[in-house]
């Protein structure tokens, strides 16, 4: 399972014209599920981006998590963060979970990142959508949970 975060000062998601989530400062989470991820992999990528110090102190030092500034959550799925690129030029998906597979461990993901008491909005899974992010810094971190 990868989860790509990025640092915002605000960011919201729209499938067609409709707005399905938006936040103020904290994360954006995209969300990859390969085959074979389980809900620890979704609770050690959940704790891990939670408490990374990567919001600046007032020295503006990387001191701070998500959960001490009391940031805010957009979770958004993304397949594409499973695309292997080493062969030809069109990407191959074949890592990724089945989306029924893909969805309920997305879905406990999710579940796992409210219990952390923070504010967490979401996309729709499998839904084309537009994601609006302001990125901050820019601060952009690739988790893996094969990579512990």
């Amino acid at each position: 399972m990868k989860a790509l975060l990025q640092r915002v000062t605000e960011a919201s998601v729209s499938v067609g014209s409709e707005m399905v989530g938006k936040i103020d400062k904290g994360l954006v989470i995209f969300v990859g599920v390969a085959s074979g991820d389980t809900g620890k992999d979704a609770q050690y990528l959940v704790q891990k981006a939670v408490n990374l110090r990567i919001f600046s102190d007032a020295e503006g030092k990387f001191s701070l998590s998500a959960l001490d500034i009391k940031g805010d959550l957009l979770v958004v799925s993304q397949f594409t963060l499973l695309a292997d690129t080493r062969k030809g030029r069109r990407p191959s998906f074949v890592e990724a979970a089945p989306p029924t597979e893909a969805e309920e461990i997305f879905e406990q993901f999710v579940e796992q990142a409210r219990a952390t008491g923070l504010m967490v909005q979401t996309g729709r899974f499998q839904q084309y959508m537009q994601v609006v992010i302001n990125n901050d810094g820019p601060v952009t971190i690739l988790l893996d949970s094969k990579r512990k």
